[in-house]
């Protein structure tokens, strides 16, 4: 057993190298041949390590983004190779390669408008591509289902995991550049270069993920864990969904969850059963989500409103983890100054779907005013914009 260990850490090590070496600038093909990037019989779990130990250097995630695309390529055929692992039918997992593939069928109905395009100039071909982009934009539910259900679950059930920030900033350019195409399709000025460049890393990273999701993340899965274990990932799915399987398609069976119907909470202004209080978070017209002294998850409430996802797979999250890596400096600024008490909250809000999303965090503190947490609250406010002198009468 220690053997084997002694060659997994060499296998890592051999990769980490490399890839330190292509961040540096040096020569790809000396790389490989000095570490056996090609003969080495490299395997899924060797990936995920590797980048833990980039990002502890603090390397630049666009420099981390480029050596990845090359080491996935030299590694292609080797990965490509190992043994396939086919989902139990009807699990999460099995829905996620079913959304692939569907997803790559969206992808080959685009081609032969860019290739027709790119051979004369036609708006009724120029309408095509825009409505399909349009259509592949519902990839961000594909997106939102990793990024809520399983890289929490990934997170929280494995030592190395730093590879799902680079694989959620890859799906933030996916999503940025879909909405790129749709905008340049639809200036008066067509740009055909333009259209072509940013086409072509669509096309590009939405293979490099579905490459990296099925032939690195689900066989690591699937050799490491227990397939119980992650059952309960449908059920969580289940205000997500899949991009282009209804949910007509889906089983989403309710997993057994134990209450004690009786069982009181006493609270410094009362007293309520357990489900009252759900129902009261249930009811609030807000999302809530609390984070505590320690930057994890603890809870969120689950209307039936709820403006962004949430999953009970970020319970005992860090909260830095619950964000695109684009996004963590902010979210350490906010944490950092609620925790030294400077400030106490801070308010966002944005347009969103076509509806103006109020966003507060508040800093919790107890009766001492020792930090104990963070607390969002989140609210569709359009209609109370909307609100003008008084109402004082009961009105329907």
């Amino acid at each position: 057993m220690s053997q084997f260990t002694d060659h997994a850490k060499e296998r890592i090590k051999k990769l980490t190298n490399y890839m330190f070496g292509l961040i540096n600038g040096e020569d790809g093909k000396i790389l490989i041949e000095r570490y056996n990037i090609i003969t080495e019989n490299f395997i899924p779990a060797d990936i995920l390590p590797v980048f833990d130990n980039l990002f502890k250097q603090r390397i630049q995630i666009e420099d981390i983004k480029k050596a990845s695309n090359k080491l996935f390529n030299i590694l292609y055929k080797t990965l490509n190779e190992y043994p396939k692992f086919e989902p139990a039918k009807g699990s999460y997992l099995y829905y996620l390669k079913a959304d692939n593939d569907r997803i790559k069928v969206k992808l080959n109905e685009i081609k032969p408008d860019i290739k027709k395009i790119n051979q004369s100039f036609n708006q009724n071909i120029l309408i095509s591509i825009k409505n399909k982009f349009e259509e592949l934009l519902k990839i961000d539910i594909h997106y939102r289902s990793k990024e809520n259900v399983l890289f929490p679950y990934i997170e929280m059930n494995f030592e190395h995991s730093d590879c799902l920030k680079l694989m959620w900033s890859i799906h933030d350019d996916i999503r940025s550049n879909i909405k790129s195409c749709i905008q340049i399709v639809s200036n008066e000025n067509f740009d055909l270069d333009l259209f072509n460049k940013v086409s072509a890393k669509i096309f590009f990273n939405i293979n490099t993920i579905i490459f990296r999701e099925e032939k690195v993340l689900i066989p690591v899965l699937m050799e490491n864990t227990e397939p119980e274990s992650i059952e309960r990932l449908l059920y969580e799915n289940k205000d997500i969904c899949f991009s282009f399987i209804s949910e007509d398609e889906v089983n989403y069976s309710i997993p057994k969850i134990d209450k004690e119907e009786n069982n009181e909470i006493s609270l410094l202004t009362g007293n309520l059963r357990l489900e009252q209080l759900e129902l009261i978070f249930k009811n609030l017209p807000v999302d809530i989500t609390f984070v505590d002294e320690n930057d994890k998850v603890r809870f969120y409430s689950d209307p039936p409103h709820r403006i962004f996802p949430r999953t009970k797979s970020i319970i005992g999250r860090s909260v830095q983890n619950c964000h695109p890596p684009e996004s963590i400096d902010v979210v350490n600024e906010i944490v950092y100054e609620f925790k030294t008490g400077s400030k106490d909250h801070a308010d966002f809000w944005i347009q969103l779907h076509g509806k103006f999303i109020l966003i507060r965090y508040f800093a919790v503190r107890d009766e001492n005013n020792n930090y104990k947490g963070t607390l969002e609250v989140s609210q569709e406010i359009s209609e109370i914009r909307k609100l003008k002198g008084e109402r004082k009468l009961l009105n329907w």
